[in-house]
This record gives structure tokens, C-alpha cells and sequence, in this order.
């Protein structure tokens, strides 16, 4: 029964990865704009004149990218092209390949929400549980008002904040970029922390946001388990304070939190799109908004693609592993 429901589960994925890649593909051509015309264009402009073989030069980019096919064959092709992970030039920075363009913006993201999103969870989860514990230190009850009050302030007006008063009235953290403009990337202990240094604001702001509402929703979970018969009957007979809150509470509080987590893991890729952009970062969030503003339409179907896969993933991972967590979910029928 296991298997045939990873099996089923497996298919899910397939299906939803097949929709999003057609709504991936027909959804920025509803625009009826020409992204070729519009970059030709810019580029003329840029020069104080119009090509007048713009119309030539169009057509010839336009069967370069495969542009110049039915509609039906496009969509063939890309089905084909996406299932090999190749999703054709960018537009307007070509000859540069999609693929190399996330591959590169990738490991930025990762490294920023991956670790923020794993500080954020386990700091808030242990201070949600200890918020709604009796005994945990009366001193704690004064962290919930601020906790409310950065949960309700988006990422992005958080950094502007912080920005100002770390970078501008103390400065202390650089404001712009991965790493210090003209650096030679490399594994050096210099350019090492110079790219911590330069991810810290932008992290800084993720951790001080998403810690409230990790903090919320345990301290929520904390409450209801500790009204179930077998935290009473735990207390009843006399096992201790600390044995009742880490294996009867908050082992069980926990599963919703963990379902969260892989499901906010999954959505790691999509980036902090508007941190990203203020700070500069150079990540798949800063990629994104950029090729929607230049219409790039095989960047935007790569990036939407691969987020929608990562999420797939995470969440097909998570129905399998829910077993393991919780041994009283089962998915034998009765």
C-alpha cells in the first residue's frame, strides 16, 4: 500500500509539473508584446537612431529563438526543451543560456533563505513552545509584543529600516550587492566574509520577520497540546516538568511546524524577490524581477518552472516522510 501510494503521489507530480509547464509557457505570451522588438528597440534608442533594417534583424532573431513557428510547435518544443532542463537563450542577454543564468543565481538564494529560513524556524519554534509553557521565565512574556510587531512588517520595508540605521546612521554593513564591486571571487577567508557581511542586512531582516510568525504558530500549537488527555495523564503520573514539555508537547506541536518548514524550503527558490532587489542581491528574486521588466519571456518560463518543481518536490518528500515523523499517520486503508 506504501508503495502504490508513492506511486500514485509520483503521478500527482508529474501532472502538476505538466500543467505549470503549460501555464508556464502560454501565460506570458498573453502580454501580446514582441520581447525581440522591444529589446531591438531599446537597444537602437540607446544609440539615438533606428535601424532601418530593424524589421530584417527581428525576423532573424525571431527564428533564432524559434519564435517565428505555429504556436503549437513552440509549446512542443518547449515541452521537449524542458524536460532536458534547457530553456533556450535569454532574450535580452543573449547569447547567455537560461540555464547558466539560474545556475548562477541559484546557490545565492539557497544560501541566503536556506539558512535564514532553518535560523528562523528553530529559534521561533523553541520560543513559541517556551511563550505558552507555565513554567518557562516570566521575563519571555515581554518577547510577544515584539514578536506581533515584526511578523506584521513586510521583509522588504524591514531592510529599508535597517539599511538606514546600519549602513547610514551607524555604518557598520555595506548595503548593495553579493560582494564588494571589483572582488575576484574565490574560497579565500577575505572574500568568504566579505559575502557574509554583505548578506547579513538582507538576512538580518528575513530572521527578525519570519521568527514571529514561527513563534505564533507554535506558541498556538504549545496551547491546544497541552489541553489533550495525554499531557494530564503525563501529569498525573508525576513524570517531570521537562519530560511532560520536551517529549509529550513539544514533540507533538512540532508536526504542523515541520510541515510548514519543508513546504517554506520548497518555496526557497522564489526568492525574497523585493529584499533582493533593494539590497542588490544577486539571487533568483533580483533575476526574476529583472527579466519581467525587460519581458524575457524563456527567463521568466525557466525560473517559474524551477520553483514550481522545487516545490512539487518538497512537498512529494514531505507526504513520504510523514510516517516516519508522525507513526500515527498511516496510509493503509482500514
Amino acid at each position: 500500500m506504501q508503495l502504490a501510494y508513492i506511486a500514485r503521489r509520483f503521478a500527482v507530480f508529474l501532472l502538476i509539473v505538466w500543467l505549470a509547464a503549460t501555464l508556464n509557457f502560454f501565460l506570458p505570451k498573453l502580454s501580446g508584446q514582441d520581447p525581440v522588438r522591444a529589446k531591438l528597440l531599446q537597444s537602437a534608442q540607446l544609440g539615438g537612431y533606428v535601424h532601418a533594417g530593424l524589421e530584417d534583424m527581428v525576423k532573424e532573431y525571431d527564428k533564432r529563438f524559434g519564435l517565428d513557428k505555429p504556436l503549437w510547435q513552440q509549446y512542443l518544443t518547449y515541452l521537449r526543451d524542458t524536460s532536458r532542463l534547457d530553456f533556450n537563450y535569454s532574450i535580452a542577454n543573449y547569447p547567455r543560456t537560461v540555464r547558466e543564468m539560474v545556475a548562477e543565481a541559484v546557490p545565492w538564494t539557497v544560501g541566503l533563505l536556506g539558512i535564514t529560513t532553518l535560523l528562523s524556524f528553530a529559534i521561533g519554534t523553541l520560543l513559541g513552545a517556551l511563550l505558552a509553557w507555565p513554567g518557562a521565565p516570566r521575563w519571555m512574556r515581554w518577547l510577544m509584543p515584539p514578536l506581533w510587531a515584526l511578523h506584521a512588517i513586510p521583509f522588504f520595508l524591514l531592510g529599508l529600516i535597517l539599511t538606514y540605521l546600519l549602513a547610514f546612521q551607524i555604518p557598520l554593513l555595506p548595503i548593495f550587492g553579493g560582494y564588494t564591486a571589483g572582488a575576484i571571487p574565490s574560497l579565500s577567508i577575505g572574500f568568504v566574509w566579505d559575502v557574509v557581511s554583505h548578506a547579513l542586512l538582507p538576512a538580518l531582516s528575513i530572521v527578525l520577520v519570519a521568527t514571529g510568525g514561527w513563534a505564533l504558530g507554535m506558541r498556538g500549537m504549545m496551547v491546544t497540546t497541552m489541553g489533550e488527555d495525554y499531557v494530564t495523564f503525563a501529569e498525573a503520573k508525576g513524570l517531570s516538568s521537562s519530560t511532560i514539555f520536551l517529549r509529550y508537547c513539544l514533540r507533538n506541536a512540532i508536526l504542523p511546524q515541520t510541515t510548514a518548514l519543508a513546504l517554506a524550503l520548497g518555496q526557497i527558490l522564489s526568492g525574497a524577490v523585493l529584499v533582493e532587489v533593494i539590497f542588490g542581491y544577486p539571487g533568483i528574486g533580483a533575476l526574476l524581477f529583472q527579466a519581467i521588466r525587460e519581458n524575457d519571456y524563456f527567463l521568466i518560463q525557466g525560473i517559474v518552472f524551477t520553483v514550481i518543481v522545487a516545490l512539487g518536490l518538497a512537498t512529494l518528500i514531505l507526504d513520504v516522510m510523514y510516517p516516519w515523523l508522525d507513526p500515527r499517520i498511516s496510509y493503509r486503508r482500514a
